[in-house]
């Protein structure tokens, strides 16, 4: 928009005609007072002044405007009815001013004067764009840096955890064999296995997750039973969680189509986090129902819980809540793989929490995508 400041009606009535016939949106002042507040409530590409007004003059107002930080972008043109002497442009360039018009004005030298601003104006803030996506690119490739080498250190750790507690556990063996204590071999053989188990986990997620990024994460899917691999899940994970009660609601009574497998690791990954996150609780509740033609299955702990903030990004790659990073183990890899699952069986996942109350993950998948696929 431009804005056009001059004492005389006609002055303004004639700029305004012509800009307003050449496609540009105009705005008048009649005096310097009154264009200061405008330019305090808008924003002007060009600003047409005149200089000789009563009151405060156009270099006064060009100098005012340089102190707005909203303005000071803003291109001034000055319109004087005085002859362009050295020393009236020169105070004119030195308030801010970009160029100088004696009146009367030459309409057609005036048009290619604000055409040529206004290709300026669009050049800058293209160029302005740019920078700031180039700068925000930036950011974002600092921050993915980050993220990759913190992941790396943590997967470090997480995976040399299980396997010393394995050299551990093998040279208390070796004592045990040596004593023939049959008893305690066993005990410690259960404890190297539940190590091997957490180790193999750790290395199926990083697997999972190379295959994510190369595109190569393969899904089998046909039908099966959703409630003949849930009831499966709740036996070997309460068998191995005896202290926690793991309550199934609901029932689907009725087979779907997608990748048994996968969608048993989310299920898994759900339970096993509702303990993890829960110590001092000894319940789960576990639901799962048919809605319409999809299936709604969530997973409810009564443990700590998580702020707005953490729930917007907690199913983002290498994600960990902070406050609880140093108490709980993670890679913040498992949950990333199951949005992954959840979207490649065309469902949508999510979370419900409150800190300190629990949190309820869920996800929600159609029984036959092939049929709704079709039918889009």
């Amino acid at each position: 928009m431009i804005l056009i400041v001059d004492d005389a009606p006609e002055n303004i009535i004639s700029l305004k005609k012509v800009l307003e016939k050449n496609g540009f949106e105009v705005d008048t002042a009649a005096s310097g007072d009154e264009a200061l507040k405008k330019i305090l409530k808008k924003s002007y590409v060009l600003i047409i002044l005149d200089v000789q007004m009563p009151g405060m003059d156009g270099f006064e107002v060009a100098e005012a405007i340089s102190g707005y930080s909203k303005a000071k972008e803003t291109a001034i043109i000055f319109l004087s009815a005085a002859s362009a002497n050295v020393n009236l442009i020169t105070r004119g360039y030195s308030s801010g001013g970009l160029d100088y018009i004696s009146k009367p004005v030459d309409m057609n030298v005036l048009l290619l004067k604000v055409k040529t601003f206004y290709r300026i104006y669009e050049q800058s803030r293209a160029l302005n764009e740019m920078q700031k996506k180039l700068l925000e690119e930036i950011e974002f490739r600092k921050e993915a840096e980050r993220k990759k080498d913190e992941f790396i250190s943590i997967a470090s750790h997480e995976l040399k955890t299980p396997m010393t507690s394995i050299k551990g556990y093998i040279q208390l063996l070796e004592r045990s064999i040596d004593k023939n204590d049959v008893e305690t071999v066993k005990i410690r053989l259960h404890k190297v296995q539940n190590q091997i188990e957490k180790l193999n986990l750790l290395v199926a997620d990083l697997l999972d997750i190379s295959k994510i990024e190369s595109g190569k994460l393969k899904f089998n899917k046909r039908y099966f039973s959703f409630d003949d691999i849930l009831d499966h899940i709740i036996e070997v994970m309460q068998q191995a969680n005896p202290a926690i009660k793991l309550i199934r609601t609901g029932h689907i009574n009725t087979e779907i189509f997608g990748d048994e497998m996968r969608i048993e690791q989310v299920i898994i990954n759900f339970i096993t986090n509702a303990i993890k996150y829960a110590p001092d609780s000894d319940e789960v509740h576990i639901t799962s129902e048919l809605r319409g033609s999809e299936i709604y299955f969530s997973v409810r702990d009564f443990g700590i819980g998580m702020a707005k903030e953490h729930q917007l990004q907690i199913f983002d790659k290498f994600y960990r809540v902070e406050e609880t990073s140093e108490r709980f183990q993670g890679l913040g890899i498992g949950l990333y793989i199951c949005q992954e699952i959840i979207q490649r069986h065309q469902g949508t996942i999510g979370v419900n929490s409150e800190p300190g109350e629990g949190s309820e993950f869920y996800f929600n998948i159609p029984i036959h995508p092939e049929k709704d696929m079709n039918t889009n």
